[in-house]
């Protein structure tokens, strides 16, 4: 008969593939944040049992509380209904990689059960120490094993700030700017629309009345 603990960590494996495969399948994006929270839950239930209790907190603070809640923001800024346009390009070599990754994963899990199985050892499940996983153990391996990854850890986030804040005022300059100095429109042609253009005399009358002789030439015509 399985027991509890076993039954238990079947039912959160299975919630947090179904949470991650509804991610990937969704196209509606509120149906594929709900597929975050689930794995995300389920997640958070599989560090339980290993006695990772500050890990399963700050997985359900971090991710369920900030990520996904901003992620669900997001998507009603833009609207529930919103969907990415459909991209085909290179759709073979994307459905060959993710082949090609999941078979690599199912044949190192089955390795690792065949090495372990052939062996007669059991998984390694050691007992914790009294309060494993706790704040207390937790935050004395962060300030003294671990004190330099964590070091790295924050100038990168500095640099990634100081970064984003140099983008962003950039930005808003170059908006400022645009603002402040709007183009300039061109001539408007409604004054020459109201006077058009004037044209030119008639040739009419001097069509009519033809240029009346010189006096002196008519009377050498008559002379000769």
């Amino acid at each position: 008969m399985i027991s509890l603990a076993v039954a238990y960590f079947y039912g959160c494996a299975l919630a947090a593939i179904a949470g991650s495969i509804a991610v990937v399948v969704s196209r509606n994006p509120t149906r594929a944040a709900m597929g975050l929270l689930l794995l995300v839950i389920s997640v958070a239930g599989l560090f339980l049992p290993l006695h990772a209790q500050f890990l399963a907190a700050i997985q359900l603070i971090v991710y369920a509380g900030a990520i996904v809640v901003l992620l669900l923001f997001v998507i009603m800024m833009l609207g529930p209904d919103a969907v990415a346009p459909s991209d085909r390009r290179g759709l073979v070599v994307r459905a060959v990689g993710g082949t090609l990754f999941v078979v690599g994963g199912i044949a190192a899990l089955a390795v690792a059960i065949r090495v372990l199985t052939e062996a007669h050892r059991p998984l390694p499940s050691p007992v914790p120490q009294p309060g494993f996983g706790g704040i207390d153990s937790f935050g004395s391996i962060l300030f003294t094993d671990a004190v330099v990854p964590l070091e790295l850890s924050a100038a990168l986030l500095l640099v990634a700030v100081v970064g984003v804040v140099a983008v962003a005022r950039g930005h808003v300059r170059s908006t400022r700017g645009a603002l402040r100095d709007p183009p300039r429109s061109p001539p408007s042609t409604s004054g020459a629309l109201r006077d058009p253009p004037r044209s030119p005399p008639s040739t009419s009358g001097a069509l009519r009345d033809p240029p009346s002789r010189v006096p002196g030439a008519a009377t050498e015509g008559r002379t000769s």
